[in-house]
């Protein structure tokens, strides 16, 4: 289910780096519209700004020029603090390392975020035991990260960035670390809850397996997205 109005509106993008040589252009401009229950694929070669373009959209880096707007509202617009909580609040991210926390348990990982936040109640308790009842992962939950495998440290890495119930969800080469099996098995999960949860979904991967079953794929090159066929 989708709404009628775009969720993320991105105009015309463009992001340079300075160097010694002068500036060097990683994204040359670009529109592109989503809503919620949506989910995107972006594939390319390495160094064509995928990783850079997720930076910009989850309002860690400021673009060069162009705007970035979800559900209304520039993060650019913000300070630092109301950024910080833009973010904690109305994005996830997913990356190629987990980044799970070794001192804490599964279920503690999952509930970092809302630390962030309004703090974790008993509320974001039960959403957290749900969200890894979900991923098969309810027995897992005073474990911690060593003693778990490669795929579930992924599962449990996607519970924490969907238990803020953000708007957006950023996935880095999720896959990028496991075996193939463990791949779909995360791809599916991701798309699966992408529908469950409403939420707008963007992937950059290398997987040409894995970008062929999302609904929408762009490559990017030379700087901007081009929309793939299916």
């Amino acid at each position: 289910m989708t709404n009628s109005s775009p969720t993320l509106v991105v105009e015309q993008l463009t992001k340079d780096y300075a160097t010694p040589a002068g500036p060097l252009t990683i994204l040359r401009g670009f529109d592109l519209q989503m809503s919620r229950g949506e989910a995107l694929a972006i594939t390319g070669p390495s160094g064509s700004g995928k990783s850079t373009l997720l930076y910009l959209l989850g309002a860690l880096d400021a673009p060069t020029t162009g705007r970035i707007r979800l559900e209304g509202q520039s993060p650019f617009q913000l300070n630092e603090k109301q950024q910080a909580h833009f973010r904690n609040a109305k994005i996830g991210f997913v990356f190629q390392d987990h980044h799970l926390l070794p001192q804490c348990t599964v279920l503690e990982n999952v509930l970092i975020p809302m630390l962030a936040g309004s703090g974790a109640d008993a509320q974001a308790e039960t959403r957290a035991r749900q969200l890894l009842q979900r991923v098969g992962l309810a027995d897992r939950l005073t474990h911690y990260p060593s003693q778990l495998s490669g795929g579930e440290h992924q599962r449990v890495a996607v519970c924490r960035a969907l238990i803020n119930q953000p708007v957006l969800l950023l996935a880095d080469e999720p896959t990028g670390n496991l075996d193939p099996i463990t791949a779909e098995s995360v791809g599916s999960l991701l798309l699966d809850l992408n529908r469950e949860q409403n939420t707008l979904l963007i992937c950059v991967t290398h997987s040409q397996e894995l970008a062929s079953r999302f609904p929408r794929h762009c490559e990017l090159k030379e700087g901007r997205l081009e929309e793939q066929q299916k």
